[in-house]
């Protein structure tokens, strides 16, 4: 990625030790690899006894076996509650023909497998991000960058809260960031999109935006794999699939309150701001608005070869407008902050850090439904992530207005920036790969 010095206004400043074309000595990354990974040790030290020390049920994880349980078993999929918060399953028939493996596990052997899984997915995705926003370029900084989110992002709230509960977010995550940032052209490009809508609906935004910057096939194959999801979970659960696409699907009551501060999306925000549990109208107004403005900043950022910015954007447009996004679905923080690391002045990348750091959420009074009651000066405590999400949105579309240095100079050159290009196959000479 290229470092503009507009970038949101100011200069961005390389990583420390890099020099400006990415080239360090080699005795630093290694020196500083060494640090990372003690810094890691200690982090994931701290997070163990920590969770030796706090109870860790991992809610969502019991919601998972049971749904493969009533599986195997043959009982009513979407009619049983597990935990002591009597949760529901809320996931297509299809996901939980994939939580079958989790009762092969007794369940303290689940959660250590469940909190491995993460953690692994964690560096995953850290490695996508940076491989999407093509940053650092050498090698050995990269490395350091992935052990560094490592080491620090396993304190996210979001990752923190999928890490306590057992979720499948960031699998989700990297499902899709691994396939869009695939090569154009890529065999199967698509498929995990599917796949993964096909697990939980909220990643077929991703299609829609594969769809709307051109690229139709991969939209068609993406298209074709989520519909193979939902035949599978017919032929395997044909009553449950009636179930849950004639009824569950609609209920929003079986996922829980949206009004509570758990709930960060842009219809959590106004609910509470509106001291309402059913914002209406209103809400579905603010939403609609949001993602027409939310994918067109997107399909703009795409089609100009901004893909980095282009996927994030989408993502961060179907945080904000699903019905409930729970504060653990923004584990996108993840490449939100890589990409902030690799493109932007170094104050923007520590007050979005500080957001995801500060469990703001849930220092406000929430007992009971004080979420409804909030003073006015402590929403944007209760709402901070779709606060920050529309404020992210709304600065990368100054940024890449028409008349920006970033799209004329683009513009100028008669190509797009260096970022994986749309259909295009890349070009390993401006140094981004063509491996998979």
């Amino acid at each position: 990625m290229t470092h503009s010095t507009e970038a949101f206004g100011r200069e961005h400043t390389a990583l420390p030790g890099t020099s400006a074309k990415g080239s360090a000595p080699r005795s630093r990354p290694d020196r500083r690899l060494v640090l990372s990974l003690l810094l890691l040790a200690l982090s994931l030290a701290a997070f163990a006894a920590l969770c030796l020390w706090m109870p860790v049920p991992m809610a969502d994880m019991q919601v998972y076996r049971a749904e493969g349980a009533a599986v195997v078993n043959g009982t009513n999929l979407y009619g049983f509650t597990v935990t002591e918060w009597n949760l529901p399953a809320t996931y297509p028939p299809f996901a939980a023909m994939l939580f079958v493996p989790t009762t092969w596990l007794p369940v303290p052997l689940l959660k250590l497998a469940f909190m491995a899984g993460n953690l692994a997915l964690l560096g995953l995705l850290a490695h996508l991000s940076c491989r999407s926003a093509d940053w650092p370029r050498a090698r050995g900084s990269r490395w350091t960058v992935v052990v560094l989110a490592l080491a620090l992002g396993l304190w996210l709230e979001p990752v923190f809260q999928t890490m306590l509960y057992g979720q499948i977010n960031l699998l989700l995550a990297v499902l899709v960031l691994w396939d869009l940032s695939r090569p154009a052209g890529a065999r199967g490009k698509g498929v995990a999109i599917g796949i993964a809508a096909g697990i939980k609906l909220t990643p077929a935004i991703f299609a829609v935006y594969l769809l709307l910057t051109g690229r139709r096939k991969e939209a068609a194959v993406a298209g074709a794999s989520f519909a193979g999801t939902v035949l599978l979970g017919a032929l395997a659960l044909p009553g449950a699939t009636v179930d849950y696409w004639t009824r569950a699907i609609f209920d929003t009551s079986r996922i829980g309150k949206v009004w509570i501060v758990d709930n960060q999306s842009l219809q959590g925000l106004v609910a509470r701001a509106l001291h309402t549990p059913q914002p209406g109208m209103i809400w579905a107004a603010s939403a609609f608005a949001v993602a027409c403005a939310g994918l067109a900043l997107s399909v703009w950022l795409g089609r100009l070869g901004h893909e980095a910015w282009g996927v994030v954007c989408c993502a961060v447009t179907a945080l904000l407008i699903t019905p409930i996004s729970w504060s653990h679905h923004w584990v996108w923080c993840v490449p939100l902050l890589i990409l902030l690391a690799a493109d932007a002045p170094r104050w923007v990348l520590r007050v979005t850090a500080v957001v995801f750091l500060a469990r703001s959420l849930w220092l406000v009074p929430k007992a009971g439904d004080l979420d409804l009651h909030l003073a006015w000066w402590l929403q944007p405590f209760a709402s901070p992530y779709p606060v920050l999400g529309l404020l992210f949105l709304v600065a990368v579309a100054v940024r890449f207005r028409p008349s920006s240095p970033d799209v004329a100079a683009a513009t100028r050159q008669g190509r797009p920036s260096r970022i994986a290009q749309v259909g295009r196959p890349p070009r390993s000479e401006a140094g981004i790969s063509s491996r998979d």
